[in-house]
């Protein structure tokens, strides 16, 4: 994709699309999902959005929430040192 393609506009009308239920949209041009198709079926995720895939507990992410107003740079500070105390222990 490159610049051109961004400053492109759509020509889909929105407004007709958004008022038509399931039934009275055509989906004809597009193929059927198949089983075999879902078997060879890769989940990728932008490295963005991976970054938010660590699950913390809500009590854990309440506590860093309110000690820092920058709570997410907080988490890495402490997984980081962690992380740095961990490979010192290990180098000995």
């Amino acid at each position: 994709m490159n610049d051109k393609d961004l400053s492109n506009t759509s020509g889909t009308n929105w407004t007709a699309l958004e008022s038509m239920n399931d039934e009275e949209i055509d989906y004809s041009d597009i193929p059927p999902l198949t089983q075999e198709f879902f078997e060879k079926a890769t989940l990728r995720i932008p490295a963005p959005q991976a970054q938010q895939l660590v699950q913390i507990e809500p009590d854990i992410l309440k506590w860093f929430q309110a000690q820092s107003g920058e709570y997410k740079a907080l988490i890495n500070t402490v997984l980081r040192r962690y992380i740095e105390n961990c490979d010192e222990q290990t180098a000995v």
